[in-house]
């Protein structure tokens, strides 16, 4: 399981690994990994230009350190100090010793006498630093790669305006930009994004992940992940976990010799409607790729169920008389059926909502359950039960996500560009590292509901169940799309695919 761990707690183990250690070693093991990951990125280190970006913390210092190995192998280095007299001195003694120079952001005139030409000291100190500017954008425009050191894990906000110019330009320039720690102007703990950060195609982080390089906007920022060891010894609970084939492996329920379709477990489904038939055949496809041995369905788009789906047990007497479940899915496709969402939510099993169900729910009737609750919206429906901006939502998703499980007493599946399960009782958030963009396509919900509704219905808790089956509905994603659009029915179709692939790679 891949694991992310809070600035503070990072920052400790820092602090008790850097008690026992020779002073400086710690930061020179993060800055041979970072060198590392820079040639091996480059290909061939001789005659390469490397542009570092270095600020006032330890992420500079790891930049200035990297780039004198890299000079000792050959590459021409230039550092852009933006707070020249705060930087790593030591860092920067060795650079210089390896042959890199610096260009000094702050540089100005001090006097009108050292202005030469210029009328007073300011016009010179603009030129001064105008011609700074040039000199810093002229090397970064003709990189081949740029180190981002700017700001380490403990920044908040956007960038400063200088910072922000120059990141404008690695942006626009068609060099590699390789992040330490983390892209600069990123939060480290929540993944938000406030104002102008760096884009990298390439993290190199140390000791664990931080969860702003897992969870959207900052992943998009991140690019790839590199993960270096330093020997941190990370205490307690991490903030985030990303399940991996084999967590989902041991998840995945397996039928024995004595199993049936009872004893395997029956999901119900109260879905779709006269004028969305279709999320009730896409939710039961879901279901019947889930795990459980029945899937039950009630609500009046049965004859395009069985049409589908044979197999399916169809009803039209609602929830209370549709026979015995393990667990629930309500909502998708539901219209304004309020009478089958409390039906459900009075039951004394595991319950899904989704869709129009969370519109329809009763906050109350979902604080009052005792049996389990998964609750699965997008931002849209997030930021409605929230009553925030959607856009608030999707700059926030952690914190959003814990306090609609919070506020629900509910687990939250929040799905998205980076999918997020929260339980209410707090503890560490699941993030889905399966998926493609191709997924955002209509029905491809419903699919998702079905599937963690059979999960649950197999036995998995809501953590478990939604987890496992946002993991499985995304590697479907992948094998249905390969590249190319893809409908939701072909997500479902692709869920044993990928049910086999965790199973066979895990092993």
């Amino acid at each position: 399981m891949r694991t992310a761990y809070s600035v503070e707690t990072v920052r400790a183990a820092e602090r008790e690994l850097m008690a026992r250690l020779p002073e400086g070693a710690l930061m020179q093991r993060a800055a041979a990994g970072l060198a590392a990951a820079c040639a091996d990125l480059l290909g061939r280190v001789y005659g390469r230009r490397v542009v570092l970006l270095v600020g006032s913390g330890d992420n500079g210092g790891d930049a200035l350190y990297a780039g004198a190995r890299l000079a000792r192998r050959g590459a021409g280095v230039t550092a852009v100090l933006l707070a020249p007299e705060r930087a790593h001195a030591a860092g920067l003694a060795a650079l210089r010793r390896a042959g890199g120079r610096t260009v000094d952001i702050t540089e100005t005139a001090e006097t009108t006498e050292t202005a030469g030409t210029f009328e007073n000291a300011e016009t010179a100190k603009a030129a001064d630093t105008a011609k700074t500017f040039e000199t810093a954008e002229h090397a970064i425009r003709n990189a081949d790669l740029l180190l981002d050191g700017i700001v380490g894990i403990g920044g908040k906000g956007g960038l400063r305006p200088d910072a922000a110019r120059l990141a404008a330009v690695a942006d626009s320039a068609r060099c590699a930009v390789v992040a330490v720690d983390l892209p600069s102007g990123v939060d480290a703990d929540t993944g938000e994004v406030r104002g102008a950060a760096v884009r990298a195609d390439l993290t190199v982080t140390f000791g664990t992940h931080k969860p702003g390089l897992l969870v959207d906007p900052a992943r998009e920022y991140a690019g790839s992940v590199r993960l270096v060891d330093i020997g941190l010894d990370l205490p307690g609970e991490p903030v985030l976990e990303a399940l991996q084939h084999a967590d989902v492996r041991r998840l995945l329920p397996v039928p024995s010799g004595e199993s049936d379709k009872y004893r395997r477990g029956v999901v119900g489904i109260a879905a779709g409607s006269a004028r969305y038939p279709g999320a009730a055949v896409l939710a039961v496809a879901g279901a019947l790729r889930g795990g459980a041995g029945a899937v039950r369905y009630v609500g009046p788009a049965g004859d395009a169920v069985l049409a589908r789906f044979p197999e399916t047990l169809v009803s039209d007497r609602g929830p209370q008389q549709a026979g015995r479940v393990q667990a629930w899915v309500v909502g998708p496709g539901a219209g304004d059926d309020a009478s089958a969402v409390a039906e459900v939510l009075a039951s004394d099993v595991p319950v899904l909502v989704d869709a129009d169900g969370l519109r329809l729910a009763d906050r109350d009737a979902v604080r009052a359950r005792t049996a389990p609750t998964l609750m699965t919206p997008h931002a849209g429906e997030a930021a409605a039960l929230l009553g925030v901006p959607r856009e608030e939502v999707e700059g926030a998703r952690l914190a959003s996500a814990r306090e609609l499980a919070a506020r629900y007493d509910a687990t939250v599946l929040l799905k998205g560009s980076t999918t997020l399960v929260a339980d209410p009782g707090g503890g560490a958030v699941r993030v889905n590292p399966t998926g493609t963009a191709w997924l955002a396509t209509a029905g491809s919900g419903d699919v998702l509901s079905g599937l963690a509704g059979s999960l649950l219905a197999s036995g998995l808790g809501a953590l478990d169940a939604g987890s496992t089956a946002a993991y499985l509905h995304g590697l479907a994603g992948r094998f249905a799309a390969d590249g190319a659009p893809v409908g939701a029915h072909d997500v479902a179709d692709a869920v044993p695919e990928a049910w086999r692939d965790v199973r066979d790679l895990a092993d």
